[in-house]
């Protein structure tokens, strides 16, 4: 009996199938499968306005570059120049939505579980605006290069205080920024440049201009509009011709400006080259026609202290000009202003305490002192430069004394602890009366190369003691801080300056957009967070 009730089943079933599967009734079938399609495709096809994500810094109000968006499916989001998302995930509209928030350098609170953020009630066309409070004292302004500045803005119809907010000259990311003022503009040079087109991009010094503040160019706090030297197919040229060394990479470094023996004004720079080892170091001189580097001499040997390099400032000494560097990562460096010394590296000085014609040889280091016994430090031809480290070994070694003047020896204002510095920049500023050095930390606590630390001196060459820390990164590099003096505003209580965002020397992702490009900060020096003291002659004394 049960077998011929499941062969009866069975045989009602093959008959069912058979009709479903029938001609007439595939094709009713099709018909209705393909009406519920057209539906769904036409739900598809309605277009909502993105939901707008404002996060802006609690303490000023303005937007916050660079702060990360995460959903619970972790789904990334970065805000724009503009501390703008723009907001528009399918399935994700009209609903609470909840984002993790995280910034260099910006805090949002936990709940009582430790997720930092906030539920989002996202709606076609709205708003929200969720306040981030700043742990750096340097405020963060926007990203300088790179695609996509204000892609979130434009998407969103906001536009963008900018000339050219989504790409300007094909750039994808640029390394390490020189700028100096020349023929009434600001020209600005960059290394190795990515481009759209190719994992490969130029490798012989990007450039651009920009217009002055005082002189129509954009207010620091917006931005600043890049006018690349570019090649016809709109992707940024090449700067430095084939030098005769052969090799395939140059930078440039330590801008200076000297009048040639016509009384000309020339834009200098020092260059190196690399293949992708170092190859040999030298002068270039820009060529205002072409707008290319054109080179004036190399140097003898790749291997002598005595190039420019790293961030160049000019100073005056008892009627003297001078350029001075940062190559060897603090100011020890220096040449006399003029085309004839730049060009001739045995007018190179360093600022050392080693006896002239000496080298550093730990313990059988040769110190100079005078008659009186006390340490002679001073700038001195055909002697190396005495880096912070070395300066540092003799001073444990007991050669340097603990009565001795120490140069190179920053400490945090606030533990006392070692700040070992990596690249640095250095300014004269008006308002503090003092020389001013944004420098970057090597072996920092949150970052191998991320740390941007604030110090004074009397003198350029220092003594630099005292350092407060003002931009942190959570394990990202920001290197080859560059100060930029052209923008200071109110007697140079406020200032600018800008570094290289990348995951190099990292284990991090890259930050999209972000990474390899510049990013501005601004200081206030007036900030009670500094713990500057008054010094005599700052303003409001």
């Amino acid at each position: 009996m049960k077998m011929k009730r499941w062969k009866g089943a069975g045989i009602w079933a093959c008959i069912m199938v058979m009709a479903i599967t029938a001609p007439g009734a595939a094709m009713a079938a099709q018909e209705a499968e393909s009406s519920a399609g057209q539906d769904v495709s036409i739900a598809k096809k309605v277009v909502h306005k993105p939901f707008t994500i404002k996060v802006v810094d609690a303490e000023t109000g303005r937007g916050i570059p660079l702060v990360e968006l995460k959903t619970t499916n972790n789904v990334l989001y970065y805000t724009d120049s503009a501390g703008v998302v723009a907001f528009d995930e399918p399935g994700l509209m009209d609903q609470s939505v909840f984002f993790h928030l995280s910034s260099h350098g910006y805090d949002f609170p936990a709940d009582m579980f430790g997720n930092r953020g906030q539920a989002v009630q996202t709606t076609p066309g709205g708003t929200i605006t969720i306040k981030m409070n700043r742990v750096n004292i340097a405020e963060r302004l926007y990203r300088i290069t790179g695609q996509g500045i204000y892609r979130d803005s434009m998407l969103l119809g906001l536009g963008a205080p900018i000339q050219e907010p989504l790409i300007n000259g094909l750039v994808m990311g640029q390394d390490s920024v020189q700028t100096i003022e020349y023929n009434n503009k600001l020209y600005w040079f960059w290394g190795d440049t990515d481009r759209p087109a190719y994992p490969l991009g130029n490798f012989r010094v990007t450039g651009a201009t920009s217009k002055r503040p005082q002189n129509g160019g954009l207010d620091p706090d917006v931005g600043v509009n890049l006018n690349y030297f570019k090649n016809a197919d709109g992707f940024v040229k090449s700067l430095v011709p084939q030098l005769p060394d052969g090799a395939g990479i140059a930078w440039v470094f330590g801008l200076m400006t000297a009048k040639d023996s016509t009384g000309k004004e020339r834009l200098l720079a020092g260059y190196s080259t690399h293949n992708p080892d170092l190859s040999a170091f030298g002068i270039l001189a820009f060529n205002d026609n072409t707008k290319e580097f054109e080179q004036v001499v190399q140097f003898p040997s790749k291997d002598d202290w005595r190039h420019p390099g790293g961030q160049a400032t000019y100073y005056e000494e008892n009627g003297a000009g001078y350029w001075l560097f940062t190559e060897h990562r603090v100011p020890n460096l220096r040449v006399s202003a003029s085309y004839n010394a730049i060009i001739d590296y045995t007018q190179y000085e360093s600022f050392t305490c080693l006896t002239p014609g000496t080298a550093y040889n730990g313990a059988q280091t040769s110190l100079e002192r005078g008659a009186d016994g006390k340490l002679v430090w001073g700038w001195k031809k055909n002697t190396p430069p005495l880096t912070q480290n070395q300066e540092k070994e003799l001073i444990q070694l007991g050669l340097i004394q603990a009565n001795d003047p120490h140069y190179y020896q920053l400490k945090d204002a606030d533990t006392g602890e070692a700040v070992e510095i990596a690249s640095s920049s250095i300014e004269w500023n008006e308002y503090r009366q003092r020389y001013v050095m944004i420098g970057q930390q090597m072996q920092g606590k949150t970052s191998v190369l991320g740390e941007i630390w604030y110090a004074e001196a009397p003198a350029p060459q220092g003594p630099w003691t005292n350092a407060k820390k003002i931009v942190t990164h959570n394990n990202y590099t920001f290197y080859n801080v560059a100060q930029h003096k052209n923008f200071s505003k109110d007697g140079g209580r406020i200032i600018y300056f800008e570094g290289t965002y990348t995951n190099t020397f990292t284990n991090q992702v890259p930050t999209p957009r972000y990474n390899y490009n510049q990013v501005m900060y601004k200081l206030d020096l007036a900030n009670p967070k500094l713990g500057l003291k008054p010094v005599q002659g700052t303003a409001g004394q």
